[in-house]
């Protein structure tokens, strides 16, 4: 018996085949895998069933993945990949230098996709040297999310949030509460969800690299957030909050600490308010823009933005038909559709007023302007980002824990990430030369 593309990767990859709708003879089946579970999944099932609905010649077969980011690398290297990936954007660059993803910049110029139909800082996650290598689905950026209840336990203004980092180190030091110690409660600290703590130096100016061929994590700035990371060390002690978070319960559960009452403000995305409606209605809770350095207010509202992507992996089978279904998730009623199921902000810079007007989350507005404001800031858009991601994962870590100056901290990051990009970069370079 012969075993279909989409059987063969379930088989090969652990994928989850969503039961077929809408199918009708004839059509030609595209795989799309995408790496969404629970009511994220569910939202893009139902872009998927419209589509097969709007037409009888192509037909989306949707599988689930976790992992995806390695999963459809080894697909692509096995020569069974899908047609349409759903990538993180930070794939993208590694993706593109492994020549795994097609540009697409001819279907785009075709189908008369822009730019300007994007918000600047998405538009920047879909490109890489000079090309478009991805479009988006939904998209995210960053705020502080806040505790409104604590800060009327500790006789503080509900609704006037702390808007410089000076401002809010003087709450978490107020809002804090130790016990023999054991923290009990934090006001906040930058640990906690630890989801970002390679993108610290953003909120005081600092780069990552120079756009070419140079790491930056010496950048003043970079050295400013490592100062403010340690002070939390100083303050509270590295190893107290290591503890704290491990005693925190699991983030999609009523025992997250912020749900839990346990963490009065922390860093969060634009997808939060879906998880305190569910899991911690309780809370009065509150978002407001990511506090700036007290000397530096031209970093205000600062945020870190990332989005969802589809991408047409290389040697896809199917690549225009996949191609229709990446252009009609585009169209503006579509987005919309997605973005309200998932709670997000739009990619888009045309909002309609139905997309305001019917949007669950409260905090919708302040995510759109964030993402649309000079202050945006995205993952360095290199080929070793996920390696860069880790070794400053694990240095924020060491400036936490007191181990090391935060200039002897980044310089060794520096020069690990050098070594690491320069050897990327002449790799490139030698493939391209033998026209491989």
């Amino acid at each position: 018996m012969a075993i279909t593309g989409v059987a063969m990767a379930a088989c090969l990859f652990g994928l989850e085949t969503v039961p077929l709708k809408h199918d009708k003879p004839g059509r030609i089946h595209i795989k799309y895998w995408e790496k969404w579970s629970g009511f994220e999944f569910d939202a893009i099932k139902k872009i998927v069933d419209d589509f097969n609905a709007s037409q009888d010649k192509i037909f989306v077969d949707l599988l689930q993945t976790s992992e995806i980011e390695n999963k459809a690398m080894f697909a692509i290297s096995a020569g069974v990949p899908p047609d349409v990936a759903g990538l993180y954007s930070p794939n993208v660059p590694h993706y593109a230098d492994e020549r795994a993803i097609i540009p697409l910049d001819d279907f785009c110029r075709e189908s008369g996709i822009t730019q300007g139909d994007y918000i600047p800082a998405y538009w920047q996650l879909m490109t890489y040297k000079g090309k478009v290598f991805a479009l988006p689905t939904t998209p995210a950026s960053t705020a502080l999310h806040y505790n409104r209840g604590l800060f009327r336990e500790i006789g503080l203004d509900p609704n006037k949030p702390p808007e410089t980092m000076e401002e809010m180190d003087a709450i978490s030091d107020k809002m804090t509460v130790e016990k023999d110690g054991h923290i009990d409660r934090v006001g906040f600290t930058p640990s906690e969800p630890g989801w970002f703590n390679y993108a610290w130096g953003y909120y005081f100016g600092g780069r990552l690299w120079d756009g070419v061929s140079k790491i930056t994590a010496m950048d003043p700035g970079n050295i400013d957030a490592y100062r403010w990371i340690e002070s939390f060390g100083k303050r509270y002690g590295g190893s107290a909050l290591t503890s704290f978070k491990s005693g925190l319960g699991q983030f999609d559960s009523p025992n997250n600490g912020f749900m839990d009452s346990k963490v009065g403000m922390e860093i969060q995305g634009v997808w939060m308010y879906n998880f305190v409606h569910t899991y911690g209605p309780q809370i009065d809770a509150n978002a407001a823009p990511f506090p700036h350095p007290k000397d530096r207010p031209d970093l205000a509202n600062t945020t870190y933005v990332d989005a969802d992507v589809l991408c047409i992996p290389r040697g896809a089978a199917h690549p225009k038909e996949a191609w229709e279904f990446i252009r009609y998730v585009q169209r503006q009623e579509v987005m919309e559709k997605l973005c309200l199921l998932h709670k997000k902000n739009s990619p888009l810079t045309k909002i309609s007023d139905h997309f305001w007007q019917v949007h669950a989350n409260p905090w919708i507005h302040l995510f759109d302007s964030l993402a649309r404001g000079k202050n945006a800031k995205v993952p360095a858009r290199v080929g070793i980002w996920p390696e860069y991601q880790q070794e400053l994962s694990a240095s924020f870590d060491q400036a936490l824990l007191l181990q090391g100056t935060p200039e002897q901290i980044l310089q060794d990051v520096q020069d690990r990430m050098q070594a690491k990009l320069d050897g990327y970069s002449k790799r490139l370079k030698q493939r391209e030369a033998e026209g491989l």
